[in-house]
């Protein structure tokens, strides 16, 4: 299995990657957003130095208690990082600072709204992480049209939107229909299926034992041969298991759902802390080699 991604190519099975998550915002419900362009970048190498494969970039909070931002807004805040990055990426060393990194570290791009993309996939971004659920075939083609690949999460609904009342009979079946349904339309828009990830989707439209479920039952959605990223870091569900309000105490559960998804084959991890999630995977990766 590949992951083709602007002139890029990842083959799979390998050491999970590690997806850092920078926010451009100043709403981020951990509180590590930022609206200066310098700082937010400076979080992105920080993030690369310690062994991130991907860069997650976002520039609207996908929190449904604040309103959305404007696209002109969402736009200014993106374009001036990417042009950072990609001078930043220019300038690199051949070899990485942590074994078996993807280097350059790979550029995601964090939206959904297809004026935004249009706006920033042809001035760089080798992935969009499109939170909206792929709705019709237009972030799909713009995707193939650059050349970037494209993060299918499920959801239900809008983005920006509650959807704390949506309940699953299965939870798990419910997901296989949704991807066999995205992927059908990401093919139909020309994008091909090697330049496709899956995102379950935690805490979007689901409840507490919707997610847990996920990660329990992650090896589900192997059937469609493509990489599953798991986003588990500092969730809500997380979050009520432990009892912990504070989002920035759960990164204890983050690690123990990032071992959990190793056993069940996740083949990215989006999260916070870098340098703890880098550290965990290569570890598990090792014990996880050394069986039998």
């Amino acid at each position: 299995m590949i992951l083709r991604a602007r002139q890029r190519c990842i083959d799979f099975p390998r050491r999970p990657l590690v997806m850092g998550i920078v926010n451009i915002n100043d709403d981020s419900f951990c509180g590590d957003g930022t609206l200066d362009i310098s700082a937010a970048f400076a979080q992105a190498q920080s993030m690369a130095e310690h062994g991130a494969d991907i860069i997650d970039a976002g520039a609207e909070s996908a929190r449904t208690n604040r309103g959305p931002i404007t696209v002109d807004e969402e736009c200014l805040r993106f374009l001036p990082f990417i042009a950072r990055w990609q001078g930043w990426v220019a300038t690199l060393p051949p070899e990485p600072p942590v074994p078996d990194q993807v280097w350059p570290p790979l550029l995601s791009l964090n939206t959904w709204r297809e004026e935004v993309v249009a706006a920033v996939l042809p001035v760089g971004g080798d992935l969009l992480n499109d939170i909206g659920g792929l709705p019709d075939n237009t972030n799909a083609r713009l995707c193939a049209r650059y050349g970037a690949a494209l993060l299918i999460m499920h959801t239900v609904g809008a983005p920006k939107e509650k959807h704390t009342h949506v309940h699953y009979p299965d939870i798990m079946d419910a997901m296989r229909q949704f991807f066999a349904g995205r992927l059908a339309i990401a093919a139909a828009a020309g994008l091909p299926a090697d330049s496709t990830v899956l995102d379950p989707g935690l805490d979007f439209a689901k409840q507490q034992e919707d997610n847990l479920c996920i990660v329990r039952q992650l090896d589900q959605l192997h059937q469609f041969q493509r990489p599953v990223l798991l986003p588990v870091s500092r969730k809500t569900f997380i979050g009520q298991t432990l009892s912990q309000k504070n989002p920035l105490g759960r990164d204890p559960g983050t690690i123990a759902c990032i071992a959990a998804g190793i056993a069940r084959g996740a083949a990215i991890f989006r999260v916070h802390h870098v340098e703890a999630a880098v550290a965990a995977i290569r570890v598990l990766h090792r014990l996880a080699d050394s069986k039998g």
